[in-house]
């Protein structure tokens, strides 16, 4: 979570509300959002799961990330209120309308990756 009172929050809330594609980019920033969110277009998960289908998330980023993408609405958490404790993450409606932008972006993450990884190497050198 941002200081409210810094300006970098101020101007967050500026282009936000001045720009979709930048309030939409906030929402799926940070990092192990989007691989949460991708583990979940495959359907309902536990906590279990998202931990060992991503690897390298901590125990820490997973709780954070997830409670995160609950807040703000992409994620839905079902607690079934039972000892061992049992609790299913899905997509929210929210969630959904992601999936086909989550397709597209990872189809030009590959289709780039070359290019700019290439270009990297000639800043770098």
């Amino acid at each position: 979570m941002r200081k409210t009172t810094s300006t970098n929050y101020e101007n967050l809330q500026i282009l936000e509300m001045s720009c979709g594609l930048s309030y939409a980019v906030e929402l799926i920033t940070g990092r192990w959002k989007v691989n949460i969110l991708w583990y979940l277009t495959k359907g309902v998960n536990r906590y279990g799961q998202l931990k060992k289908n991503i690897e390298g998330i901590s125990e820490k980023m997973l709780t954070q990330r997830l409670k995160d993408l609950e807040y703000d609405g992409l994620i839905l958490r079902k607690d079934f209120h039972t000892v061992p404790p049992h609790v299913e993450y899905s997509l929210s409606k929210a969630g959904e309308l992601l999936v086909p932008v989550l397709n597209q972006l990872c189809r030009w993450g590959n289709d780039v990756e070359g290019i700019t990884r290439s270009n990297n190497v000639i800043k770098s050198s």
